[in-house]
């Protein structure tokens, strides 16, 4: 049974933990721990807690509950004083609150949802993701950095402010995997904040196991503008510390309504130019487009994708692939 572990957070993830989920595989996740945005920040903001957003969504792909307690720890309150907040994020929350330390938080979430996987924050330390652009500008925070950011240089690093420690279990769970996914996520607010955390890039360069990308569709605003799929690799490589091994790319078309929708904020296809850019790993190009449609809370003030990856033409790829 091939070990994989999964890295990032969000919708990504989640898609991705959703496709392996059921097939012969010993799946984990490892969290990020820096989302200030949405229901989350206000929670983190307000309550003092972890961020729990992140990690719900984990937590829900891996669950083989029923769907009524699925359901229940994605809903969203739409009115009253919890608008915006969700279920799962307050149910977690008020755990940390009543328990002695966060194991407990996670051992019992999964308890309820009767997750089939290991969910592992990358930390258990309170910091904040900062990253600073070509044009000497620095913003704090990943719910600044990810929402209404206009900054149009690229950005030149990105760090944690405070620095903390990579929870042992995260380090474990990389030096035993045999098959480590990174991604899709965007690339500085889900992905590179799990790289930032002291000991993640030292565990992935000594890992024997093969690191696969699931390149982004589209590019992001305030992220990665103009990035063409060889910057993806770039950045990537710089904080994970060795190129991956594997990338799977888009060749879908793209319809032109989600076009136009990305374009109003200046996001668009990420241009595969892996070979001329003379990236030496494994290529693999497939329409990946999830065609299903996804309904969006209307108390849900975040913007979020329109695009998904299908999870089920991912998972069938990377275990195909990967030998």
């Amino acid at each position: 049974m091939k070990k994989i572990t999964v890295i990032g957070g969000g919708t990504g993830t989640y898609v991705v933990l959703s496709g392996l989920k059921g097939r012969d595989v010993d799946l984990s996740s490892i969290v990020t721990m820096t989302d200030s945005g949405g229901s989350t920040g206000r929670l983190r903001d307000q309550l003092g807690v972890l961020p729990p957003g992140d990690l719900r969504q984990s937590l829900v792909a891996l669950s083989e509950a029923s769907l009524l307690w699925r359901k229940l720890f994605l809903y969203r309150f739409e009115n009253g004083d919890l608008k915006g907040h969700n279920f799962g994020n307050i149910f977690l929350s008020a755990l940390e609150k009543v328990t002695t330390n966060y194991d407990e938080v996670i051992d019992t979430a999964s308890y309820v949802l009767k997750t089939r996987g290991d969910v592992i924050p990358v930390t258990f330390e309170k910091a904040h993701l900062c990253v600073e652009y070509e044009s000497g500008k620095i913003i704090k925070e990943e719910g600044n950095i990810d929402e209404d950011n206009n900054e149009s240089s690229r950005i030149i690093k990105a760090y944690l402010e405070p620095k903390v420690s990579a929870n042992p279990k995260a380090m474990k769970h990389i030096h035993e995997s045999q098959i480590i996914i990174i991604g899709p996520g965007d690339l500085y607010t889900s992905v590179i904040p799990v790289l930032l955390v002291d000991g993640i890039k030292e565990s992935l360069m000594e890992s024997k196991a093969k690191i696969v990308y699931n390149l982004n569709m589209m590019t992001k605003s305030g992220q990665t503008m103009n990035y063409k799929a060889s910057d993806y690799i770039r950045d990537l490589t710089q904080y994970i510390g060795r190129p991956p091994d594997m990338v799977t790319v888009n060749n879908g078309k793209i319809s032109d309504e989600a076009l136009e929708w990305y374009k109003i904020n200046e996001e668009f296809p990420v241009e595969n130019d892996l070979k001329e850019a003379g990236y030496k790993g494994k290529v693999i190009e497939e329409d990946l487009i999830d065609k299903q449609a996804h309904d969006k809370s209307a108390s849900d003030t975040l913007r979020r994708s329109l695009l998904r990856h299908d999870s089920g033409k991912l998972a069938n790829i990377i275990l195909e692939a990967i030998v």
